[in-house]
């Protein structure tokens, strides 16, 4: 099949192969490299709830009705709560965006906040990246303000009592869109809202707001809440990203600028550059900078609001620094005594780190992880999951069983809470509800797609292949492999001198390319690529045209080695 996709598309013959292993057929191909909205956007009235909260929203925009927008702290909450205020605005309403602390309120709707937004005088609610497991709070609510939650996380049971639940991992929802996430959401709400608006005359008299400017937000919450990149979340990531591109939200363009990105943006981008800014915030700062950030519309306050962030950021490592180590010696230590998950916890280990401490372990052991901190007799904490391992259905069945006291979560990531005093009925729970981990290699497979000879690693080709972009989750970046290749010559550059920069060429000479080794302050195949008579060595690892200084060059980033 690879052959006749590439002869149909008139491309190099392993970019077909590439296609052909990713399910994808001639016919397919074509939209399979250009994304459309119109090709893969569904129809929102295919989730449940949808046209209740469309109804709602719309009426609400007739009124003109001061509305209070609860969020999240993390990405796609900040980026959810985004997208909706700025539609409530250019819809004519007053919206108001809150965003709880993260140690002072905790995740999700509490009714001091929501009681708050009411004294605002918001009449309706809508609660984003949040409030399908928070119905008792929302109760609190009733004959004060309507409610709607647009969301994407798990739970046994809907909120009673309000508007709509719009969220496609509830149990009776069958849209079969449980990869998106609340931001994914929240657009298709936006579109849903302009549509019933539209068909009332209500823009006869005045312009419909520019949905697709909202695009980068969802690429942004889309890759950072680390959704799978197919389907419709495929020509999500890739319009927004060519929509963050033309970089027309002040916000978004100043975060760019200090995280010093200059080429055109990519997941990648996303995921390392931007997320972790935006992050910083929730976990050890105010967390509503994201928010404010990204609906700054002055260029000077955004500017001002990135480099806080940017800041921020640089203390959130120091922070996560202060437990990493702790953490990793846990983990191995359980590891060692044959569990399938690993549930570590320590004293003053700060909520805000956890989950990424979370997300360390799992990518160095390739199990699923779970970091809390301990606080007066109080574990909390965040987990992060391998690909087909549901964490987030074992900490809802704990939190049913009684032993957390809050918890919830989707399949890749969860947060808890529970007494200390329960963790290790909590770490049993987890061993037999993920005990496939077991089955699982201590490392993660690297799964080579193909090979290349140095000479043929040409822009050519490392274009064609990033045509098979954006990259993550359910659509990985293809990793090709090198025989016998030669490092010619070999230096350290970087912050702190941590990558290997090399110029290669195959066995018998000719053409070169340069090859990268990240985080490799150390470590045997740093020692080998930097040795003066390196041998020659087969690498796997990305190919990948790069823009630098306005330029086009061709990489080889490398992911392993072995010596020939």
């Amino acid at each position: 099949m690879g052959l006749a996709v590439a002869q149909r598309l008139g491309l190099p013959e392993i970019v077909g192969r590439l296609l052909a292993a990713r399910g994808v057929d001639a016919d397919a191909a074509a939209a399979y490299l250009e994304p459309t909205l119109r090709a893969l956007l569904p129809d929102p009235s295919v989730l449940a709830d949808m046209d209740a909260a469309a109804a709602r929203l719309a009426d609400a925009a007739r009124r003109g009705e001061t509305v209070g927008v609860f969020g999240d702290y993390d990405v796609d909450g900040a980026c959810s709560g985004a997208l909706m205020v700025s539609l409530l605005r250019a819809l004519g309403c007053t919206a108001i965006p809150y965003v709880p602390d993260r140690l002072a309120e905790g995740y999700g709707p509490n009714l001091p906040a929501l009681q708050g937004l009411v004294a605002r005088d918001a009449s309706l609610i809508v609660c984003v990246d949040c409030g399908t497991a928070a119905g008792d709070v929302l109760a609190g609510l009733a004959g004060s303000a309507s409610v709607i939650v647009l969301d994407h996380h798990k739970s046994e049971t809907l909120p009673a009592g309000v508007t709509a639940t719009v969220n496609p991992n509830r149990l009776d929802d069958t849209s079969g869109l449980t990869n998106l996430c609340a931001t994914g959401v929240a657009f298709l709400t936006a579109v849903a809202t302009v549509r019933a608006l539209r068909r009332s005359g209500f823009f006869a008299n005045r312009p419909e707001p520019d949905l697709l400017a909202l695009l980068d937000l969802v690429a942004l919450a889309t890759v950072c809440d680390v959704m799978p990149l197919t389907g419709v979340n495929r020509a999500l990531v890739t319009q927004g990203l060519k929509v963050m591109g033309r970089r027309e939200r002040p916000g978004i363009a100043a975060l760019l600028d200090v995280a010093l990105v200059t080429a055109r943006p990519s997941a990648a981008t996303l995921g390392f550059a931007l997320g972790p800014r935006i992050n910083a915030a929730g976990r050890i700062s105010e967390a509503d900078l994201g928010t404010r950030l990204l609906l700054a519309e002055d260029e000077v306050e955004a500017r001002a609001l990135a480099a806080t962030l940017d800041a921020v950021n640089r203390q959130r490592q120091q922070v996560e620094a202060g437990v990493l180590d702790a953490a990793m010696q846990a983990a191995e230590a359980q590891l060692a005594k044959g569990h399938a998950a690993v549930l570590v916890a320590g004293l003053e280990w700060h909520a805000g780190v956890v989950g990424i401490v979370a997300g360390r372990i799992k990518e160095k052991f390739n199990r699923p992880a779970c970091v809390a901190g301990l606080a007066d007799g109080m574990a909390k904490g965040s987990g992060r999951s391998v690909t087909g391992l549901d964490l987030g259905g074992a900490v809802i069945a704990a939190r049913q069983l009684g032993i957390l006291t809050t918890g919830g979560g989707h399949s890749m990531a969860a947060g808890f809470s529970l007494p200390e005093s329960r963790l290790a009925a909590f770490h049993e729970l987890l061993d037999g509800r993920l005990a496939a981990a077991h089955a699982l290699p201590s490392v993660a497979d690297l799964a080579v797609e193909g090979s290349l000879a140095v000479g043929g690693c040409t822009e050519e080709l490392a274009r064609q292949i990033g045509r098979l972009a954006p990259f993550g989750p359910g659509n990985a970046e293809p990793v090709l492999a090198l025989a016998r290749a030669r490092v010619v010559r070999a230096d350290r550059v970087g912050k702190d001198a941590a990558t290997v920069r090399a110029f290669i060429e195959g066995e018998g000479g000719g053409a070169r390319i340069k090859a990268m080794l990240f985080r490799a302050k150390e470590g045997p195949l740093a020692e080998a690529m930097l040795a003066r008579n390196a041998p020659p060595l087969h690498l796997a690892g990305h190919l990948r045209a790069e823009e630098w200084n306005g330029s086009m060059t061709t990489n080889f980033i490398i992911a392993d080695a072995a010596i020939a």
